[in-house]
């Protein structure tokens, strides 16, 4: 019995497995969108997908806190105004007034945020925290030419701490339309 043709589609499925391996741990994904480029992932430094949108002074402001768990690690809570977290929208064009958030350690990108809060593992006293908003098609957003963004520093000793404006209402995930 010739046994080729089995062979060959056994190939072809662990090639195919093997491809996408490969593929996954250069960060290609099946959508069109190389993580592995741009500064995804881990990276130093910040890195921005387009021009940057700047929004009309006053129409945009935002701040976070950073909380010690009860159990483990940090809690980070980003507010906002005049702007809202919409993961199904994550990676689409424009919309006003809605994207989500990058979030870097140090100067290294470690998460995108899709909604207002963030559980973080141990953080050491001193580390920074920078916490970005963008688009949903990842262009950092600015309001009057300066990044909308956060920056924390943990402290010594786990007691929570805030940045940016004052009495901004707790954000929530955009309504969808």
């Amino acid at each position: 019995m010739d046994r080729s043709i089995p062979m060959l589609l056994i190939g072809l499925i662990f090639g195919g497995g093997m491809g996408f391996v490969i593929a996954a741990a250069n960060g290609v994904t099946l959508d069109g969108h190389d993580h592995g480029a741009n500064g995804h992932g881990a990276q130093t430094g910040t890195h921005h997908h387009g021009t940057a949108i700047d929004l009309p002074a006053g129409s945009a402001t935002a701040s976070a806190r950073l909380e010690p768990d009860s159990v483990n690690g940090w809690n980070l809570f980003v507010q906002a105004q005049g702007f809202c977290f919409a993961p199904e929208h994550a990676g689409l064009a424009h919309r006003a007034g809605e994207g989500h958030a990058h979030l870097y350690l140090n100067g290294t990108k470690i998460a995108r945020l899709y909604g207002p809060a963030h559980h973080l593992g141990s953080l050491a006293p001193g580390d920074q925290l920078r916490v970005e908003l963008n688009a949903n098609d990842h262009s950092p957003l600015t309001v009057g030419g300066q990044p909308l963004a956060i920056e924390l520093t943990v402290p010594e000793r786990p007691v929570a701490i805030r940045a940016g404006a004052e009495g901004l209402p707790d954000n929530a995930i955009c309504a969808t339309p």
